[in-house]
Formats: C-alpha cells, structure tokens, sequence
C-alpha cells in the first residue's frame, strides 16, 4: 500500500511545460531550469534553453515558432482568446437587429429548399442555386428567446473552446457545424419548410467541447446533462428543426475530435483536412438533395 501511494506521489510530481501545461516533461532550460517540452526546445552549447530566456539573451537562430506559445491543439495563444466569439456573437446581434427594423430581409435570409411549393413555380431557395442561405442562415434569428439561448450559449461554451483550440481553429469548427447542420436541414426537411440555422453552430461547440472535456479527462456529467436535456426540448418542441442540431453535433463531435487528438506531426493537415472532409460531405448533401428537387 505504501509502495501504491509512493507511485501515486511520483506520478503527480512528474513536471510539465511551463508553456504548455498539459504536456508532461522531463527536460529543463538550462538557464531557468524550467520544464520545456519538444515544442519549446531551442538548441544551445549545453543542453536546451526555454523561449524566454533565448529571447532575454544573445539569441541563438531559434526558429520563430519556437517563440510563440501555442493551445492544446497547435493554435497561437492570443491576448484576447474570446476575439472571434465576440465577433460572432457581434454579427448575430447586427443581422438580428437589421431584421428587425426591415423584416423583408428574413425571406432572403433564412434557410428553404423551394418557395413556393407545387403548383406554383419556385423562384427562390438553395435547390434554385440560393446556396448562400447555408451561411446567411447560421446568423439569422427570429424570436428573442432564440437569439439569447444561442448568444449566452456561445459566449459560455465557445469563449473557453476558442482558447483551447486558438482563432483559425475555432472559427473553422464553428463554420463547418453551422453548414452541415443546414445541409441535413435542407436533405431531410420538407423543401418548402423554412428554418433557421444559427443553432446548428452552436451544438458543434457542444460536440467539441465534449471531446475535449474528455481529452483534457475532466468532469463529463455537466456537457452530458446539458446535451440531453437541450436533447428532449429538441424533439418534444414543435418548430424546432432538429436536423440542424444533430447535423451540427455530429460535425462538431468529428472536426473536435480532429482538433484535440491530432498527433503533433501533420497535426495541421489531419485538422484542417477533417473539416475540409466534412465540407465535402456538407456539399455532397446538398447537391443530392437539389438533384431531388429539380
């Protein structure tokens, strides 16, 4: 037993990168005798020293990323890790506003396969080549309790996952959700039902903050909780389009599990190439389900 609990001791006091806390090392900078991990080694004479200290110092031809701490996926650390959800979160406000003052804007923005239906001719809608309903969709609300659910949702959820995952990432995640949650919207719902799809977005940070609770081995009971029962008010509300929100969580769920399980190497290109694999299956859906409706 004292064998056990001397294990358990040494396990926790296994140090980690100074600038990446999630990653175990047992390297020290030669000059501040910091933990470092690989990332952020720079060659020296004796041994390797940390970032800082390089910079502090004479310099020694690092290479510039060396500098730069990066997030648990591979993205810059910035100043503000909330920038891109405070723009989103800013674009969702300014066209919620605009439909407002100038309702007529929503026809052209929300998301419908075909308007109007048999007999009449469609003149509008993705199967008539609207395709940018898709995006404009994934901005657009109607009903405020709608716009503040999400809004609330976006600045809770996506500010710590945009700081785990960094700008590009982030934002890559957040629009390829959006746009597989309307592409399922527009392949199984009626072709003349409109909708909106803002919350398909918003349920792929769900998906991907799932994946990296577990990856970082935290509590699951809150996102779980919090899935099911947005679950139950997803299928037991009338008027919401359900498709859009698993649509977006099976996206979110897939690019997440991209982002925080990449192996370092190629760690960009499997990353990036899963959400440019899930925008081909978005686009792929869509083009099958025009065919049906032209």
């Amino acid at each position: 037993m004292d064998q056990a609990a001397n294990s358990a001791r040494d396990a926790r006091s296994v140090p980690v990168c100074y600038r990446h806390p999630d990653r175990e090392t047992g390297v020290h900078c030669t000059r501040c005798d910091r933990p470092i991990c690989p990332d952020c080694m720079v060659s020296a004479s004796v041994g390797f020293q940390c970032p800082d200290c390089v910079r502090g110092g004479s310099g020694t031809g690092h290479p510039p990323a060396a500098s730069q701490p990066r997030t648990l996926a591979g993205g810059t650390v910035s100043t503000d890790p909330r920038l891109v959800t405070k723009i989103l979160i800013g674009i969702n406000i300014a066209v919620f506003i605009a439909v407002r003052v100038q309702s007529s804007l929503l026809d052209h923005l929300l998301l419908v396969g075909t308007w109007p239906p048999k007999p009449f001719t469609p003149t509008m809608g993705v199967a008539e080549g609207e395709w940018y309903r898709l995006v404009t969709s994934m901005f657009t609300h109607e009903a405020i309790w709608h716009i503040a659910f999400n809004m609330l949702s976006l600045w809770w959820i996506g500010g710590p996952l945009e700081a785990a995952l960094g700008r590009a990432r982030y934002l890559t995640l957040y629009l390829v959700s959006g746009l597989a949650g309307g592409a399922l919207t527009y392949l199984l719902a009626a072709p003349s039902q409109a909708s909106l799809g803002a919350s398909g977005a918003i349920w792929g940070l769900f998906g991907a903050t799932a994946i990296l609770l577990r990856r970082l081995d935290y509590d699951m009971r809150p996102i779980i909780a919090l899935l099911v029962i947005n679950l139950i008010f997803t299928f037991s509300w009338s008027g919401i389009a359900w498709q859009a929100h698993i649509g977006g969580l099976v996206a979110g769920v897939a690019a997440g599990y991209a982002m925080v399980h990449a192996p370092r190497k190629n760690r960009a290109l499997i990353q990036f190439g899963t959400c440019a694999l899930i925008l081909v299956v978005t686009v792929a859906l869509t083009l099958v389900r025009t065919a049906q409706l032209t």
